[in-house]
């Protein structure tokens, strides 16, 4: 078997996101089911690029984790190291889409998401060796056995290729979000060649929230790439050898901020995969994460590659293909609804198993005032 272009490892679970935005959780009616997880959708991102991917993960053996199977291989995934966890459901994840800036998520993912239950004697390191790019995600370290699996990938990498670390900080994962986070984000350091963060991320793994101070503190912890997402600044990577790009956001007015990041990620690998110049992928990625933007869903919603060169060249964000819908119908995706409007304060999560996520879309998208939304990733 050849090996894969591109092998992430991380979260996965269920989407469900309303059909209609500007509307409280608490009064939708109507939802989308999506496949969803930021490292399966940056190997969604990567597959619909043209790139060969893979995702290493696991869900609850429930009628769930049979619909993530069928929409990894509708999406071109290979699922071969997705696996099932009989004591625990596949996660399920709601949102409020409040454009164009304020996406609250709420995990469901208790008394523990299978994603988490990653053994190291469960991998296959000689396909994760030969990956051309390895992809792990901050997530990933906060639980056993995750966190040693994570960190076995890592270390029979060893550096080959292109190993990106992204850095995405969800602290209501951890037990320890304290100096014991930041610990195992530097081992992990040691092993990435790429890191890829927004300020607060960068701020949790080397305490800097300055982007020319964040990129130069996460090349010292032992990457070669720093990608520093800055919102409505755009986005800068600083490579070891002194090239450096600093590139705007694209304007583009948001439906939905979540998923962007995931584009920008997918897009990323493809570009380095490409050898192309670092200015150059920086614009494509974040084209990608624009795209993503503008459109309702996630993972569906992830672009193909004439999409993303339509606007780098300065073109319109495409509209929205039907085979890049494949969960709902297309005249749903486009719906929105003026009243009822938002209440001051959010609902609350519904029950002790949610938690709400107040800095998922700065994480995911580039916040900007007005309704022509800069988004980067």
């Amino acid at each position: 078997m050849p090996a894969h272009d591109v092998i992430t490892m991380g979260r996965i679970g269920v989407d469900l996101y309303p059909l209609r935005t500007g509307v409280p959780l608490a009064q939708v009616d109507a939802f989308g089911k999506f496949l969803g997880g930021s490292a399966t959708n940056v190997a969604v991102a990567a597959a619909r690029l043209g790139r060969r991917a893979a995702v290493i993960t696991r869900t609850g053996r429930d009628p769930f984790g049979d619909y993530l199977h069928q929409a990894l291989r509708e999406f071109g995934v290979d699922d071969h190291w997705v696996t099932p966890v009989d004591a625990y459901p596949t996660p399920v994840t709601f949102c409020e889409v409040f454009p164009p800036d304020d996406f609250p998520l709420y995990f469901y993912r208790q008394p523990k998401a299978p994603d988490l239950e990653i053994h190291p004697d469960e991998l296959d390191l000689d396909a994760i060796r030969a990956a051309r790019v390895f992809w792990m995600t901050g997530t990933g370290l906060c639980a056993e056995p995750s966190r040693s699996a994570t960190l076995a990938a890592l270390r029979a990498r060893d550096r080959r290729g292109t190993t990106v670390f992204d850095l995405d900080w969800r602290p209501m994962f951890w037990d320890d979000a304290g100096p014991a986070a930041r610990a195992h984000y530097a081992e992990a350091l040691r092993y990435a060649t790429v890191a890829v963060g927004n300020l607060d991320e960068c701020e949790v793994a080397v305490g800097e929230r300055d982007p020319d101070g964040a990129a130069r503190a996460l090349l010292d912890a032992g990457a070669e790439l720093a990608v520093v997402k800055q919102g409505p600044k755009g986005v800068l990577a600083v490579h070891r050898d002194g090239t450096r790009a600093e590139v705007p956001p694209v304007p583009v007015e948001v439906v939905n901020g979540l998923g962007a990041g995931d584009a920008f990620g997918g897009a990323l690998c493809h570009g380095l995969l490409a050898g192309w110049e670092l200015t150059r992928v920086m614009r494509y990625a974040n084209a990608a994460g624009a795209i993503v933007a503008a459109r309702l869903a996630c993972s569906s919603a992830m672009p193909y590659d004439d999409e993303v060169g339509q606007v780098v060249a300065g073109g319109p964000v495409p509209d929205q293909r039907p085979d890049q819908r494949p969960d709902q119908r297309p005249d749903q995706e486009r719906q929105t609804a003026q009243e009822p409007t938002r209440s001051a304060a959010p609902p609350p999560a519904a029950g002790p198993t949610a938690a709400a996520d107040p800095s998922a879309a700065p994480a995911a998208t580039s916040p900007a005032a007005g309704p022509a939304q800069e988004a980067g990733a």
